[in-house]
């Protein structure tokens, strides 16, 4: 089982956004400290709700940070970057990390950024597919050329090619966040693996899954990529000596920030929103997740595991929303979680 942490840089109410920033690569450099596998970094514009806007960029900073752990985006919102952009960056992070580095996508929402960026509501509602085709195959071929609604250029090389690394792979791992059917049928006919949010439990990540599965399948993908597909199950996690108190740090923290992050959102078009509540969305999360002391957390990571067949997972470790407890709760989670997991 491979254990990471998932990197918002939340600002929480009364933080500023350099202190949110701080607190996020504090948390990446003691993962690596604490033995987890890898730090996903999550991507957002305009919002308190993370304060990172280029998780690629930050993920180049950690990776020149640390040595030995594995950095990825969760995610890199595809509709509001260029494709052949995203697939250079990521071949740069892939061969001079020595192969630590995978990267995440995903099609965001139907936020202002796509006014801001010029993106346009199209790339968001329709362009995921061409977007993603094109990542892809400049990640695993040596030129490309795009005939495509929204992208169209002459062939041109691939430089620097990530087949080139010293790792001998074919270039860094691809994952796409799926929260729909659609997207997960996009995501198995590329034989690509899934990141699954954390605001869903067990039995519907496993029907997911199966659903990928079906369709990987029906696609042609081969039984051995299909097996080893490598999902990801995003998730919270808090420990502590008693659930009482891992549960009172982030009910007392968590709907602040989710009120005042969420809230920050502006489509793009002025449609209407449905917001969580905060409270019983922190609630829900507590019962779904790692939240507890570090049996319980050894038991739910388990079970997740059992149920759905994941065996990765980034979790949410800043829920506090304060330095020293995040600093806490990821040595706790290496110390006395992770050496009970297979």
């Amino acid at each position: 089982m491979r254990v990471g942490s998932f990197v918002l840089a939340a600002q929480f109410p009364g933080q500023g956004q350099g202190e949110a920033l701080h607190r996020a690569v504090r948390s990446a450099e003691v993962a690596e400290e604490a033995g987890l596998d890898g730090v996903w970094l999550a991507e957002h514009h305009f919002v308190p709700y993370g304060t990172c806007p280029s998780a690629i960029t930050l993920a180049a900073f950690l990776l020149g940070r640390t040595r030995r752990i594995r950095v990825g985006t969760a995610v890199s919102v595809l509709p509001t970057a260029h494709p052949v952009a995203l697939g250079e960056q990521a071949a740069l992070l892939h061969l001079t990390s020595g192969g630590r580095f995978s990267l995440g996508v995903g099609r965001g929402g139907p936020w202002v950024d796509l006014e801001v960026f010029g993106a346009g509501l199209r790339a968001y509602e329709t362009g995921f597919p061409e977007s993603l085709d094109l990542l892809v195959r400049w990640l695993r071929e040596p030129s490309v050329a795009a005939t495509g609604e929204r992208f169209s250029f002459r062939e041109v090389p691939v430089v620097p090619r990530p087949s080139e690394s010293l790792t001998d792979t074919e270039g860094p791992e691809v994952v796409v966040a799926c929260t729909s059917p659609a997207s997960v049928r996009l995501a198995a006919e590329r034989g690509l693996p899934m990141l699954l949010g954390m605001h869903v439990g067990d039995e519907e990540k496993a029907e997911m899954i199966a659903l990928w599965r079906q369709h990987a399948r029906a696609a042609g993908i081969g039984g051995e990529v299909i097996a080893g597909a490598g999902h990801v199950s995003a998730g919270v996690c808090q420990i502590a000596d008693r659930l009482s108190d891992a549960v009172e740090s982030l009910t007392k923290a968590m709907p602040g920030w989710l009120k005042q992050g969420l809230d920050a959102h502006v489509t793009v078009d002025g449609r209407a929103r449905t917001m969580r509540d905060p409270l019983a969305y922190t609630e829900l999360l507590c019962g779904l997740h790692p939240v507890g002391t570090p049996r319980l957390c050894v038991d739910r990571l388990a079970a997740t595991s059992e149920r759905t067949g994941i065996a990765r997972f980034a979790l949410l470790v800043e829920g506090s929303g304060d330095l020293a407890a995040t600093e806490e709760n990821v040595r706790r989670l290496g110390a006395e979680v992770l050496p009970h997991l297979g």
